[in-house]
């Protein structure tokens, strides 16, 4: 790595963890490409897709309780 990038890092480290997760998402969207608002988009069609499912009843909810009981079980 370059030594800009090893100063920069060290100077973002010593932000407070607040600062840190802005700069964090201040770096993620400066990633972001023109397709990522379509796929905003689509998740957040996903997500009321789902939501709908759960208030009409077609979709059974599992407490989360469960599902890491589960998880847990199938590792052993």
């Amino acid at each position: 790595m370059s030594e800009n990038f090893d100063e920069v890092l060290s100077a973002a480290l010593q932000l407070s963890p607040g600062a840190r997760a802005m700069l964090a998402d201040h770096l993620l969207e400066s990633l972001d490409w023109e397709g990522q608002e379509r796929i905003d988009a689509v998740w957040a069609e996903e997500a009321e897709r789902r939501v709908r499912a759960i208030d009409e009843g077609r979709t059974q909810l599992i407490p989360g309780e469960e599902v890491i009981a589960k998880l847990r079980s199938r590792g052993k």
